[in-house]
């Protein structure tokens, strides 16, 4: 069974409530139902390896300072958009813990060579028909 993930201790996460964006008539514009979560990766209490890989990803939200930056905005209540952003959190930090099992390489087996070989020499033999037609 593999490691369980880490979970995230909200403590260390910072919302900002701000006001959403696109349509919503009046309600929109006297608001602040969409959220801005940040999450320094640096000072969590995540193991060295999932921060270290987290640094790595190539992820827009994660910025050069180390901050994680998400942004929610989907739904018209505080709650839910923080709910939301936290687990898309959740998700990163499950991404990042995960540690794909290493290849090791192998020679293939004489069977397969020989079946690779076999259809190469088909497909020859398939492509040597093909020409003009000499009457």
């Amino acid at each position: 069974m593999p490691p369980q993930p880490p979970v995230l201790n909200e403590d260390e996460v910072e919302f900002s409530a701000i006001r959403a964006q696109g349509a919503g008539g009046q309600n929109v514009n006297k608001v602040s139902n969409a959220v801005h979560l940040r999450y320094d990766i640096a000072a969590s209490s995540l193991p060295d390896e999932v921060k270290a890989r987290l640094l790595v990803l190539d992820d827009q939200r994660i910025s050069r300072e180390g901050v994680v930056v998400i942004k929610a905005q989907a739904h018209r209540s505080l709650v839910k958009n923080q709910q939301e952003a936290l687990e898309r959190l959740q998700a990163l930090i499950d991404q990042a813990a995960f540690v794909p099992k290493a290849r090791r390489a192998t020679k293939p087996t004489r069977a397969s060579q020989r079946r690779r070989v076999d259809g190469k020499v088909q497909r020859g033999q398939i492509k040597a028909q093909r020409g003009k037609v000499s009457e």
